[in-house]
């Protein structure tokens, strides 16, 4: 409860439901912190792919039968130790969580994250000297777009091109600029999906207006991927989103 920062413990009973039959967490620890772990993942075993956190969030959702589940859903990954940010624990331990889960649910087909995109507002305001992407920017400002279903289904449209472009082309060096981004392309996973409406949550929205971003781990393509982008940089995503990052208006300037 302490440690986690991606989506906050709101008490005992979230904490439990995060412990059923149905979820997972690992922790890696160090015998010099025998009472504090080094990195954590959550983990939620589910039937597709989820596209939103709330609920799997949620203390009151139903528990489902883990050995009907064909997807790991990773959630929350939280490095508890500041002066260990940098040192590649998280890698490590996506690799082993997977190698376990495949041991244990012989059923499970694929392994993704389910993961916010903590820089996307903040980037957008960066940019919002072109007068297109100034327009987004008003009209993400207040949550009255969230009851309006005409004026989110036009976010909808235009927030998911430029979230494309933003994973795929805005850098920090020759990095991704988004942090989550940069984590899980140098493990080698592939950027999967964009979902509208992924976390509606108040931090959720202030980081990304709801957005949140599958990224896959298949186990055969993970070393493959891993030396293209450390040796590349090259992020590696879907025809779908690079097909959404070509439409943004973004593009055409370059």
């Amino acid at each position: 409860i302490q440690f986690e920062a991606v989506h906050a413990i709101q008490g005992w009973s979230d904490l439990q439901r995060r412990l059923q039959a149905d979820r997972r967490c690992y922790g890696f620890f160090h015998p010099a912190l025998p009472g504090e772990p080094i990195i954590f993942i959550e983990v939620a075993l589910t039937r597709g792919m989820s596209v939103q956190v709330q609920p799997l969030l949620d203390p009151l959702s139903p528990i489902s039968d883990p050995a009907e589940a064909d997807t790991a859903i990773f959630y929350s990954i939280t490095n508890c130790q500041a002066g260990l940010r940098g040192v590649p624990f998280g890698s490590f331990l996506i690799k082993r969580v997977a190698e376990d889960l495949a041991a244990e649910f012989p059923r499970l087909r694929k392994f993704a994250t389910l993961s916010p995109i903590p820089g996307f507002r903040s980037w957008l305001k960066q940019v919002g000297g072109n007068p297109k992407v100034a327009g987004v920017v008003a009209k993400l400002e207040g949550s009255v777009w969230l009851d309006d279903k005409v004026l989110a289904e036009d976010l909808e449209h235009e927030l998911e091109p430029l979230c494309a472009y933003y994973l795929t082309h805005a850098k920090h060096g020759r990095e991704p600029l988004d942090p989550v981004a940069r984590f899980h392309l140098r493990n080698g996973a592939r950027l999967e999906r964009i979902n509208w409406l992924g976390d509606t949550s108040a931090p959720g929205i202030e980081r990304s207006g709801g957005l949140m971003v599958n990224y896959v781990y298949r186990l055969d393509d993970v070393e493959r991927n891993h030396e293209m982008y450390t040796k590349q940089y090259k992020v590696i995503a879907s025809h779908h989103i690079d097909w959404l990052a070509k439409r943004c208006v973004l593009a055409a300037l370059e």
